[in-house]
């Protein structure tokens, strides 16, 4: 389906490097593009991750028609690490699909009215519960910050001050309130509410928390000489990925005024220093691709380094969210 295109996959498919008797990990399964691919690239095993029930719906169907060679696992990309099996190579696709932003009904979307929901596992508090719940501060601070919203302040005060009367439970109630705030100006390039959906859906999901446990997880988990190739969509999880990788594989320098102090060693070895992009030619046929950021590593034989995951300060964590409403 062409709404359904995994992108870069040419990419992807040159740095992964699926080698015969392989165990490759897909932990964002979505629409099955990259397993597919990996798959009749190299004749080794697939295990599919993925959160969504209907994702889970999709790999088990390919379970059927690849006996043997793939394994879909329902569970979140972050515990990777509880997998049994040896792995040599993880690919992860970082944010939503397009699956998910096609059906109405998910609440991923202001294209379509449908209920303002965005929950990629269909379970915990919705977008809604979050709109609904969170201070003017609160919300303030979370479209500023993973939404890099300019006008995070206005758009909270509308929210809250309207939602005395009539919470907000659609799409297209949110998208309205946030374009009644804010307006269209004849240069922009994006829909007025686009970044304060990406910002309840990036909390709602925890995607920046789920992100940075499963870097660590694929630390953990890859042996010498395993691969993990990453493909982001916005600069929050591209920073993330390249901070991560940069950190882990840096080595103790020092200079003619100081020896270099003693450390970890690198965990990985950087396979490209500057990210990939999508060539033009897929842009132009997938506008998707056009902010896809594309890093992957090695990893060398030195141990994992012990991992920290941060939360959003000054916000409520979903689980608080879910006892308040």
């Amino acid at each position: 389906m062409s709404g359904h295109l995994p992108v870069m996959l040419a990419e992807v498919l040159e740095t992964l490097a699926p080698q015969a008797g392989q165990v490759i990990v897909d932990g964002t399964f979505g629409g099955g593009g990259y397993t597919r691919a990996i798959l009749a690239a190299a004749p080794c095993q697939v295990i599919g991750l993925d959160r969504d029930p209907d994702a889970f719906a999709r790999g088990k169907s390919l379970e059927q028609e690849i006996p043997g060679r793939f394994t879909m696992v329902q569970t979140q990309f972050s515990k990777l690490d509880e997998l049994q099996a040896p792995i040599d190579a993880i690919v992860l696709d970082i944010g939503v699909s397009s699956f998910q932003i096609d059906q109405p009904e998910r609440g991923f979307s202001f294209m379509q009215d449908g209920p303002l929901d965005m929950r990629m596992g269909k379970d915990g508090p919705s977008a809604a519960d979050v709109v609904a719940h969170l201070s003017e501060a609160e919300l303030s601070t979370l479209f500023h910050i993973y939404g890099e919203e300019r006008e995070a302040r206005r758009i909270a005060r509308a929210i809250v001050t309207d939602r005395v009367a009539t919470p907000y439970l659609r799409t297209s109630e949110l998208a309205g309130v946030v374009s009644r705030v804010i307006g269209r100006k004849h240069q922009d390039h994006i829909h007025p509410a686009t970044r304060v959906f990406q910002a309840l859906r990036i909390y709602v999901n925890d995607e920046m928390g789920e992100l940075e446990r499963a870097l660590v997880a694929a630390e953990a988990i890859l042996p010498p000489g395993g691969r993990l190739v990453v493909v982001t969509f916005h600069s929050l999880e591209d920073r993330a990925v390249k901070t991560f990788l940069n950190d882990r594989s840096k080595e103790a320098v020092g200079s003619r005024h100081a020896p270099a102090q003693a450390g970890p060693a690198a965990s990985f070895t950087l396979i490209n220093r500057k990210p990939l992009n999508a060539t033009e030619a897929e842009v132009a046929s997938n506008p998707r691709a056009r902010s896809a950021k594309l890093r992957a590593a090695i990893r060398t034989s030195a141990p994992a380094r012990a991992g920290r995951v941060t939360g959003l300060s000054g916000v409520p964590t979903l689980d608080q969210i879910k006892r308040a409403a």
